[in-house]
């Protein structure tokens, strides 16, 4: 039976990219302008935090302790004992309006993150991709608002949502070397009530995206067809992960910021939601190997 709790009440103003991680089972999740990294334990317990000096769009939990954080500026480390943060690259120098934005480690321990044009109106985002040894790799251009990377089960197809043009790309996605090829629309939101936000892929090979502005989780099948629609309790959810022990517990953020001057109507908006009895499962997010 499909039950939502709600995990934590903090109210985050732009609430994103949640992270199951299975070694630690422990949560991860970020708000982009506290801007500030989150942790829990599966049940909302036991939570940590780390501010970081820039608006932060995404994260990556390292293979060898600590994390790399998409920040507007470009990657960062960011080491959970100190707290220090300290830049590796930045991706778009003497730009003012990118910042980096939603982000996911590949199959093969690469960090993949998008930028937006932090007005969400022109085409000046682009497509990057951190390899293990720190260098910086631009797979694609001319995107609004880059959000929802995540990977098909064989880490062949990379899905990425362009919020902007209201619709889901799917790349042909070289595992070898992490370039991306024929890029094809998978679905569009043009005809659906809200946008394309974060999204995840199940062990089934189905694409779950969080239709932001309209609080509800979409299912697609491989083919790009709705399989199902859940309702949410805010209209502000932003992005997803599966977590839990087995991996079947849907973690979803939101967001408590108002949009184009309305403020949401859900006194939850901002809180972080376990969708319990979906009856699917998710796959073990990888760790970036550098």
């Amino acid at each position: 039976m499909l039950r939502i709790e709600l995990l934590t009440d903090q109210r985050d103003s732009l609430g994103e990219g949640p992270l199951w991680d299975v070694a630690e089972q422990r949560l991860y999740w970020i708000d982009s302008y506290a801007p500030a990294v989150y942790s829990c334990d599966a049940s909302g317990g036991e939570r940590r935090s780390w501010r970081v000096p820039e608006p932060i769009g995404s994260l990556a939990l390292r293979e060898k302790g600590g994390a790399i954080v998409a920040l507007r500026s470009g990657f960062f480390t960011l080491d959970f004992d100190t707290g220090a943060v300290a830049r590796l690259a930045e991706t778009q120098p003497g730009a003012l309006r990118p910042r980096l934005n939603d982000g996911k480690v590949d199959r093969q321990g690469r960090f993949l993150a998008g930028s937006m044009d932090f007005e969400e109106r022109d085409p000046v985002g682009a497509l990057f991709r951190l390899d293990p040894d720190m260098s910086v790799h631009r797979l694609d251009d001319g995107i609004v608002c880059s959000n929802g990377p995540c990977f098909s089960p064989d880490g062949r197809i990379l899905y990425f949502a362009d919020t902007g043009r209201r619709v889901i790309y799917a790349y042909d996605y070289d595992t070898a070397t992490g370039d991306v090829l024929s890029r094809r629309v998978f679905a569009s939101f043009e005809t659906m009530r809200g946008l394309p936000d974060g999204a995840t892929v199940d062990a089934e090979g189905f694409v779950w995206s969080v239709e932001v502005y309209a609080g509800r989780l979409v299912r697609f099948d491989p083919n790009g067809v709705v399989e199902r629609i859940v309702n949410l309790p805010v209209e502000s959810a932003t992005s997803l992960t599966f977590g839990g022990p087995d991996l079947d517990i849907a973690y979803v953020t939101s967001m408590a910021r108002p949009f184009q001057g309305n403020y949401h109507r859900h006194r939850e908006a901002g809180g972080l939601f376990a969708v319990h009895g979906l009856g699917v499962r998710g796959l073990p997010e990888p760790r970036f190997l550098g």
